[in-house]
């Protein structure tokens, strides 16, 4: 598909089914192989696997958090360079921030891979409890150089007008690692190493997929002799760090929840945790989709001063992103048991009912998460990198750990409810940002 032509003349409404659908069916794919993964692991090595998966999963996914900030950090300034027609500058960026990605999977998984004993004793786990969680660490640490590039594709095949093709690699990459899973843990009995290594090789196959068109030189953009020079790198790392500041404090936020939940629930709240956690693995990617898939249009047209677009565009965007978390928010509502079971089948009746309770308390939060979302969205794909940052630690970071301090009295309960009470706050603080830039982006158009 041409991306000029897309971008540029296909109707507002159109673009966002166009681009968007595609993009959520692709994380719908990788949102339900995590649900399958927790699933496999809670069914096929039982409870202390599945609470050590989720204790060391927020040190995996800071594994890949460098990564996605260079992707993520390169596909708004080349999406504006395209606009603006400047394509020798989208070349440049392209092969400099894909040789940027296999440094950094190569220094941050030889840091995690020689620092995972410490992090997980750190954590207050012992015994085989610990080793499992050292053990799926150190798998995704040793395939990092090879995996991390994934995470920039997905917006770079976009930006190209493979939006079809991006969909596709996402449901192969996900099909690949549910069915290599299944035969490592469930056909040939390997322990919880096999869930993260049939995850990491459905990474690599469909990274290697990805790069086919760019090394061909059948995409839009290229590989040239890169020319690294000081405001490119700040440019991507300016572009890129609401989601690495969202992915770091977020993570930071998880390993202290789970320090907390070990201490005052054991493996049983960890275990309740995880089930919230991959509840909203199933959820926030489809916002994700959604919204990241049309942030290279926005930046497109915002690089050739179309702003009128850029609204419209991001109207189809939040409302899309309130439907999806309504509807989300009714599904844990009506049938928190049967979500609780999946992944803790045996659990026993009180464990079970506390899991139950966390869940409908969970539900809460995407009353109004999504609002927060689709804003720190739109921010990063119209070069506002400062207020998405603000938006994204405020909700990973500084929102959560101030309620647990106001709702520490609570035990546990106050640990569930944080999260409504974090997207309630953020939604505030997203209005309050948008109502701020909304006049200036009007006269800006006029």
């Amino acid at each position: 598909m041409n991306s000029h032509k897309l971008f540029s003349e296909t109707s507002p409404l159109k673009l966002f089914f166009l681009a968007s659908i595609p993009g959520a069916i692709s994380m719908l794919a990788s949102a339900l192989y995590q649900t399958i993964d927790g699933v496999f692991v809670g069914q096929f090595l039982g409870s202390t696997a599945f609470a050590a998966v989720n204790l060391a999963m927020p040190f995996v996914i800071i594994n890949f958090s460098l990564a996605d900030l260079i992707g993520v950090g390169a596909s708004v300034p080349i999406s504006i360079s395209l606009g603006k027609k400047d394509e020798q500058n989208a070349h440049n960026i392209f092969t400099c921030a894909c040789i940027m990605i296999f440094l950094a999977g190569i220094a941050i998984g030889a840091l995690l891979y020689a620092a995972a004993p410490m992090l997980i004793k750190l954590m207050g786990a012992e015994g085989d409890f610990a080793r499992l969680a050292v053990q799926y660490i150190r798998v995704y640490a040793i395939c990092s150089p090879l995996t991390t590039i994934v995470f920039a594709m997905d917006n770079l095949l976009r930006i190209c007008g493979f939006i079809r093709g991006s969909m596709f690699l996402n449901i192969l990459m996900s099909v690949l690692s549910g069915v290599l899973e299944f035969l490592f843990l469930g056909v040939f009995g390997f322990g919880v190493w096999g869930a993260a290594f049939a995850t990491c090789s459905g990474m690599m196959v469909c990274a290697l997929l990805a790069l086919t068109p760019f090394i061909r030189g059948k995409a839009l953009l290229r590989f040239v002799r890169p020319r690294f020079h000081a405001r490119m790198i700040r440019q991507i790392i300016s572009c890129g760090s609401p989601n690495f500041l969202n992915n770091i404090a977020g993570r930071i936020t998880s390993i202290l929840l789970n320090a907390i939940l070990v201490r005052i629930g054991g493996e049983l709240a960890v275990s309740i945790y995880g089930v919230l956690m991959y509840t909203e693995g199933f959820i926030q990617p489809l916002l994700y989709g959604m919204c990241d898939s049309l942030q290279p249009a926005v930046g497109y047209n915002l690089g050739a001063g179309k702003l009128s677009r850029v609204r419209a565009i991001e109207r189809c965007c939040f409302t899309a992103s309130a439907v999806v978390s309504l509807l989300s928010v009714a599904i844990m509502l009506l049938i928190p048991e049967t979500i609780s079971q999946l992944f803790m089948p045996d659990a026993d009746a009180e464990g079970l009912a506390m899991t139950v309770t966390a869940l409908r308390f969970f539900a809460l939060t995407y009353v109004t998460r999504w609002f927060s979302f689709a804003t720190q969205s739109f921010m990063l794909a119209i070069e506002r990198p400062r207020e998405a940052a603000f938006i994204s630690v405020s909700t990973a970071l500084v929102f959560p750990v101030l309620l647990i301090l106001l709702l520490w009295p609570l035990g546990l309960t106050g640990i569930w409810l944080n999260f409504a009470g974090t997207s309630m706050l953020a939604g505030i603080l997203a209005a309050a940002i948008l109502l701020r830039l909304r006049t200036e982006l009007i006269k800006a158009d006029t």
